[in-house]
């Protein structure tokens, strides 16, 4: 997935929407985010417009509507963006970046025994 790097926050939000709800139209979405968003609904739609210009959104029609649906797996996106976060903030350095974690956060016995099982698991 290589379009991923260039989602907003903002579009990151709509793309959460549209991965829980697949095949939602843009009501759909903005009911989705009246609670969590103070954005107006042709905001939204303007997102999710940029997402289907950056064809990480495709849609189909529905009546006078249309159904939303991702065409970028979470997972791989998700995956993709850490790659992306990883190079852009740490200079590809993955042992800087948990290092910077590790100080910053307080990591329970269970989780650093997750952890180590895992990279014991990598070896």
């Amino acid at each position: 997935m290589k379009n991923n790097a260039n989602i907003s926050d903002s579009e990151w939000e709509i793309m959460n929407v549209i991965w829980k709800n697949p095949n939602c139209t843009a009501q759909e979405i903005i009911e989705q985010l009246k609670d969590t968003s103070k954005w107006k609904p042709k905001t939204i739609k303007t997102l999710i417009r940029r997402l289907i210009d950056k064809k990480i959104v495709g849609f189909e029609p529905y009546g006078r509507e249309y159904k939303y649906f991702s065409l970028v797996n979470e997972d791989e996106c998700r995956k993709s963006e850490s790659v992306s976060f990883l190079h852009r903030v740490y200079s590809g350095s993955l042992k800087s970046m948990l290092l910077n974690i590790m100080e910053e956060e307080n990591l329970s016995e269970e989780e650093i025994e997750e952890l180590k099982s895992i990279l014991n698991e990598r070896k």
